[in-house]
């Protein structure tokens, strides 16, 4: 699905919550993805995105933020969780420190040098580009231009 919007432009701060179940698959799955596209109409090199890396059944977050001054992966392999049940995923920057969740639980953080993004758009099931499909369900998303803690996540856990 490709929708002509970016959630989180021009936020100083966010939450990026979503519902999903992943099935298994092939091992590199970007399934959420706001592009930011620059004034010529083309997307530029900015973005925020979810993915999961997944192995003999198992997924592991990936959230990711890159723009000017910055390119930012949060990922713990040794954090696993099985296919094929449902799941609530954050990330959320405070202004300093960019974070990861699932269920509720810290995944990783880190500080980052974070500056707003530009107007875009974003892409669900598959990478801006039409490339690393989803093999799954999505099916809700929240955004916020604060950070939230786990306790005041909008979406259900998993």
């Amino acid at each position: 699905m490709f929708l002509d919007a970016h959630p989180l432009a021009g936020a100083t701060a966010f939450t990026f919550e979503a519902l999903f179940r992943p099935e298994g698959g092939a091992f590199e799955q970007r399934w959420f993805h706001l592009q930011e596209i620059g004034p010529d109409g083309k997307p530029t090199d900015t973005r925020i995105l979810f993915e999961i890396r997944t192995r003999d059944g198992e997924w592991w977050l990936d959230a990711f933020a890159k723009g000017p001054g910055y390119n930012h992966t949060l990922i713990t392999e040794a954090k696993r969780f099985p296919v094929g049940r449902w799941f609530h995923v954050a990330q959320t920057f405070d202004g300093t420190v960019y974070s990861s969740f699932v269920d509720g639980v810290l995944q990783d953080r880190a500080p980052l040098a974070f500056t707003p993004q530009g107007q875009g758009r974003c892409s669900v099931g598959c990478r801006y580009n039409r490339v690393s499909p989803f093999r799954g369900a999505v099916r809700a998303a929240a955004f916020d231009r604060q950070a939230r803690s786990p306790a005041a996540f909008v979406l259900p856990r998993g």
